[in-house]
């Protein structure tokens, strides 16, 4: 029951929702009672309920699916500055977790002409094309199209499941850093499905382009992250 203060009541309902979840009285994904159960346990009316339910669904702490009900929003699981270079093995290891790789297809194409101007070499003739999905604990986490110049993979084979970065240092080209774009997106038919995400799960996309220490393109990555287990941060300081 809430118990009145001189809050606002919507706000005390906040509060007693989140210290319910840090309790463990409510646990991610699981779907809250009715607005008129909900309402009667706290004590409140349901226009201060929907009021607080709204205000939980602007931070995350919820989620409404419509027609079916409201749930407990899942916490990511993986957090990393942007502005530190990871594999994703290394950022799902550092999560605890244990890092897996589904295969869903490889092929060496010939370079078109945007991939040589993407990697502003006009000589280069191969390109290796790897596209798989990285697991945690056996989970979906993230979709993976890499594409690098085959002459830094000499020995590539499909079934390799160590990071591209550690192959590529295998064969002496060190990943120094990446230029990164970052897009959020909704519902995509093709990867969604392939990562197991519900109707409202968006997707954060990080493109990238990876440089060796002598500033020259080497790989160029299009990862699609849960954005429901994954949460990136940057510090940013301030230029006087």
């Amino acid at each position: 029951m809430i118990r009145s203060d001189q809050r606002p009541l919507y706000l005390q309902v906040i509060d007693k929702m989140k210290e319910d979840i840090d309790n463990g009285a409510y646990k991610a994904g699981e779907r809250l009672p009715s607005e008129f159960q909900l309402s009667k346990q706290l004590g409140v009316s349901r226009a201060t309920l929907r009021e607080a339910l709204r205000m939980l669904e602007d931070e995350n702490v919820i989620v409404r699916r419509h027609g079916v009900g409201t749930f407990i929003n899942t916490k990511p699981l993986f957090s990393s500055g942007i502005e530190e270079l990871f594999s994703v093995t290394d950022m799902i290891r550092r999560g605890k977790k244990e890092p897996g790789t589904n295969f869903l297809s490889s092929s060496i194409q010939p370079a078109t002409d945007d991939d040589q101007r993407r990697f502003l070499d006009e000589k280069m003739h191969e390109l290796i094309t790897i596209e798989r999905v990285r697991t945690a604990d056996g989970e979906p986490v993230v979709y993976c199209l890499d594409k690098v110049p085959a002459v830094h993979l000499p020995d590539y084979t499909s079934q390799d499941e160590q990071s591209i970065f550690v192959q590529l240092e295998s064969t002496g080209t060190t990943i120094a850093y990446a230029l990164t774009q970052i897009e959020p997106l909704g519902y995509h038919e093709k990867v969604s499905e392939i990562l197991q995400c519900e109707p409202e799960t968006a997707l954060l996309v990080l493109k990238q382009m990876h440089y060796n220490e002598w500033d020259e393109p080497i790989l160029y990555s299009i990862n699609y992250f849960r954005a429901d287990k994954f949460k990136f941060h940057v510090l940013r300081k301030r230029v006087y």
